[in-house]
């Protein structure tokens, strides 16, 4: 019995240093609130923004006028924090690489969204966009708290109402019957 408590208590104290080390693919860091590494952060931020912006630009194409609305403001907001990560991470502050193309989960998520019109488009765009900004939030929540990376951290923090208000606005795609009318 001794063993198992014992056993026990060592995976629980190694848990958030091995999840630190598995990064955030494994979605244990977020189960456990464990501040992202640095690498993993920029990584999940940089492939993050690639996917709201590249998805949005479809949006903005196959969308309906809500999803064209929201769409827009993605692309804006997306490419304003992708370049401030690009300038954290060029200026040298942050040691970190940059992905140069989206993982293959989130590529398979816009190809989905390529081949797709109507209300499949719909469905699967609002479903992403919810997904996205709640993983979003979550990340940039526990960097901001416990990141090693103190620019890094301070941005986290400052970026976060943003990304905060998009998860709410992501929220309402598809409940209000168009844009402009009052639920």
């Amino acid at each position: 019995m001794k063993r198992t408590v014992i056993a026990f208590a060592c995976v629980l104290l190694a848990g958030p240093a091995l999840a630190q080390s598995l990064g955030e693919k494994t979605g244990v860091n977020s189960a456990l609130g464990v501040a992202p590494a640095t690498a993993d952060f920029v990584k999940e931020v940089a492939i993050s923004d690639m996917f709201e912006i590249e998805s949005s630009k479809l949006a903005e194409q196959k969308g309906n006028a809500q999803e064209k609305a929201f769409a827009q403001q993605m692309v804006t907001d997306h490419t304003k924090t992708s370049s401030e990560l690009k300038g954290l991470v060029g200026n040298g502050k942050v040691q970190a690489m940059l992905p140069a193309a989206l993982d293959s989960s989130h590529q398979s998520k816009l190809d989905k969204l390529k081949a797709e019109n109507g209300k499949d488009f719909s469905s699967d765009y609002e479903s992403y966009q919810v997904s996205a900004h709640e993983d979003a939030v979550s990340l940039f929540e526990r960097y901001a708290k416990g990141g090693d990376n103190s620019e890094l951290k301070n941005w986290a923090g400052k970026t976060l109402p943003a990304l905060k208000h998009h998860l709410q606005m992501a929220k309402e795609l598809g409940k209000a019957p168009s844009v402009g009318q009052s639920k």
